[in-house]
């Protein structure tokens, strides 16, 4: 399924060829990296959470800062000309009040969908930090702005722990660009591109100004906030050759800090993109990431809350996570918190409907891998999803109406079948004929993508657990 539409010019793709975990051997972090990837990749569902200014009037992001990007603008501009539009969004800061942010309650509603990550805006492209930053005022914890009276305004501070002790790894967004810092934009009422507004070469001294604030941020993320599952680094044309960030030594310094945590320098390539995230699609079964991935999906249009969003419904939202799962990768669904901290009930119907999904069918999603591309497409074929783990194969339906009978020799799997079984509290057997024919129920046809264990011949009897 593929998401990526003409309007939004925000979608960035890779920008260097592919690497394979084997390319990584030449780096000392290369043992600590295995152990990392294995668990990302028995993680499978996490969300991202775009939070910001942009949620006080409802709009795409900050987009709309940039004089280039027209499309965020469209026909419904936040201000009729650009220089009032960046005067009142920047004052936006004043209107940010989450009054009602309960980390406590995301992530109680996190651990009922299922959710084993969650990755929180630190700072998006317009600069404003929902951490307390010492190297910037324009952070949430200003005692000019209202979030700051709150009691405890370190917003990023309370997600992290409230994640942790649910049971949730939080992961933190950070935007390399920075458009309101000065030595990334002028303040000069100038038109303004998404990059930075001088050639980096042409001022080397104010660019490592620059550099050194972006490492000085990364620095107090890592090390401020307890154990993370991943820095996702955004503003993928910020770190290439024309706005080099000099990330060397300073991974060097956030791996001391962070020795379990998955840096995700996304679409620039090389050694600090330690996992891969196609966004808004998912790839081709003929053209699969050689890095362990991880396909975004916003559960709207738009990552960040905009009234009156059009909603996923629940069958796309687990098809699309099935065909993730099936073809190997992880998949971070976007939920976007309205400004007084609250999540929209749409977003709680959504993640409460995947949970109960997950509650009978999740020991066919999490710990699995992705099966070979063939099989993947022989099984399409006949109608059905696959995802497998050491003794097992797990089949999902795509069809509203699963038969009576499945041919489980038409798979053509690579180990025989021993039995089968129900996913769910029922772990109820099915009947298996020795000509490889099983049986089905008739209640199967109302159950949303109901999952089936079948078990490896060398694997012992079927079960199935949640």
């Amino acid at each position: 399924m593929s998401e990526q539409d003409s309007e939004r010019q925000d979608i960035e793709q890779a920008k260097a060829g592919p690497l394979t975990p084997a390319d990584f051997a030449q780096y000392p972090e290369y043992s600590a990296l295995k152990k990392n990837w294995h668990w990302f990749q028995n993680q499978k569902i996490g969300v991202l959470l775009h939070w910001g200014l942009y949620t006080v009037p409802g709009m795409v992001e900050s987009w709309q800062l940039s004089d280039e990007d027209t499309w965020a603008r469209g026909n419904k501009p936040f201000r009729p000309n650009m220089r009032q539009l960046k005067r009142d969004y920047w004052g936006l800061a004043t209107q940010f009040v989450p009054d009602h942010y309960d980390p406590d309650a995301w992530a109680r509603l996190f651990k009922e969908a299922g959710i084993r990550y969650a990755i929180l805006t630190t700072k998006h492209h317009d600069g404003f930090t929902l951490y307390d930053t010492a190297l910037s005022d324009f952070k949430v914890t200003n005692p000019d702005y209202p979030a700051a009276h709150l009691q405890q305004p370190d917003l990023f501070g309370r997600f992290t722990t409230a994640m942790r002790a649910a049971g949730v790894m939080p992961g933190a967004y950070y935007s390399k660009a920075d458009w309101h810092y000065p030595d990334y934009w002028r303040h000069d009422g100038l038109p303004k591109g998404r990059h930075a507004d001088y050639l980096p070469s042409e001022d080397p001294q104010r660019w490592q100004r620059f550099v050194d604030f972006v490492h000085q941020q990364l620095l107090e993320i890592s090390g401020n906030y307890g154990p993370l599952g991943m820095l996702w680094l955004d503003a993928g044309w910020v770190g290439n050759q024309r706005e080099p960030l000099d990330f060397d030594p300073l991974m060097a310094q956030i791996r001391k800090l962070q020795p379990e945590m998955l840096i995700v320098d996304r679409t620039i390539g090389g050694r600090y993109e330690e996992y891969v995230t196609p966004e808004r699609q998912v790839p081709d079964p003929d053209h699969l990431p050689t890095m362990p991935w991880e396909s975004n999906i916003p559960l709207t249009h738009d990552w960040g809350y905009v009234p009156h969003g059009q909603y996923k419904s629940i069958e796309t939202v687990i098809a699309t996570i099935l065909r993730v799962v099936s073809l190997g990768g992880n998949i971070v669904l976007g939920v976007g918190p309205k400004v007084d901290g609250t999540i929209a009930p749409p977003y709680r119907k959504l993640l409460r409907q995947l949970g109960a999904w997950l509650q009978l069918n999740g020991q066919g999603i999490y710990g699995t891998r992705g099966v070979q591309p063939s099989l993947f497409k022989r099984a399409a074929q006949l109608g059905w999803f696959v995802t497998e783990d050491a003794g097992h194969y797990y089949l999902f339906p795509q069809m509203t109406v699963p038969p009576r009978q499945l041919d489980l020799k038409r798979f053509d799997f690579p180990e025989a079948i021993s039995g089968a079984a129900l996913l769910g509290r029922t772990q109820a057997s099915l009947p298996l004929a020795p000509t490889g024919c099983l049986g089905l129920p008739g209640g199967l046809r109302q159950q949303l993508y109901p999952g089936i264990v079948c078990v490896k011949a060398t694997a012992g009897t079927p079960e199935a657990s949640n």
